[in-house]
């Protein structure tokens, strides 16, 4: 199958859906200039063992080497721009096609793109809270000092490795029960438990310069770029309106 009848069969996998969902992760951000974990020649994770500096421990252990390792990227996060995976995916929701993205992502990026359903199931970097007290703060406050009013340690409100799962998974779960269509765009799939989320979907289709776990039980799998491939989706649905109330 060409990119050309792969596309004819995405759109037509979108148009027969009435429950379309989508599970983002790191590659989605990749043409904003962040840096994704787990790709074969770029990945953070080929540089760094994760357990040492993005874990829970490593932030009790050594607050002031978690933090000046961590904060390369969050700025990085912060300052970057939406792309076209990201306004294709908004713009598909307020069409209607889409129900809304659960994504692994923390960079916000769907959100300021103009998602108005997104469950981020790994945290996020618009706050960050005392270990101590639990007194919250804005995410900013980590780039004047870690330390709370009342001597205690701030972490971010990020899903670190060691840490439980945020109420946002939850709902993710709940949310994909039904799901007619899954499109995952950038993830690895290798973390769990986001991982096992492909198992609610009736039909799965993947979007990933490189192969997941996941690529023999999906009805489609394209290798290129997620903006391309949703502008194309885009242009063949001609503005058409899908059965998703906005």
């Amino acid at each position: 199958m060409n990119y050309r009848e792969k596309i004819e069969h995405l759109v037509s996998l979108v148009k027969i859906s009435n429950k379309t969902l989508v599970l983002t992760g790191a590659g989605a951000s990749t043409e904003s200039g962040i840096p994704d974990f787990r790709s074969q020649k770029k990945g953070l994770w080929q540089k760094y063992n994760p357990e040492e500096v993005a874990s829970l421990n490593a932030l009790k252990r050594d607050p002031a080497k978690f933090y000046q390792l961590n904060m390369q990227w969050w700025r990085r996060c912060i300052e970057a721009q939406p792309n076209a995976t990201h306004y294709g995916l908004a713009q598909l929701e307020k069409m209607g096609w889409l129900l809304g993205v659960i994504t692994q992502n923390i960079d916000g990026l769907h959100q300021r793109a103009g998602s108005k359903r997104v469950w981020e199931v790994h945290g996020h970097l618009r706050t960050c809270r005392c270990f101590k007290c639990g007194r919250g703060y804005a995410f900013s406050q980590l780039e004047s000092g870690y330390i709370c009013h009342c001597g205690g340690v701030l972490r971010p409100d990020v899903v670190l490795f060691g840490d439980a799962m945020p109420k946002d998974y939850a709902t993710a779960e709940k949310v994909m029960s039904g799901c007619q269509l899954l499109l995952v765009v950038g993830s690895s799939l290798q973390v769990y438990p986001v991982a096992n989320l492909p198992q609610f979907a009736r039909r799965l289709v993947i979007i990933n310069h490189d192969p997941t776990p996941w690529d023999d039980r999906a009805d489609l799998v394209l290798r290129e770029s997620s903006g391309q491939v949703l502008g194309d989706v885009l242009a063949n649905l001609d503005d058409e309106q899908g059965p998703i109330p906005w």
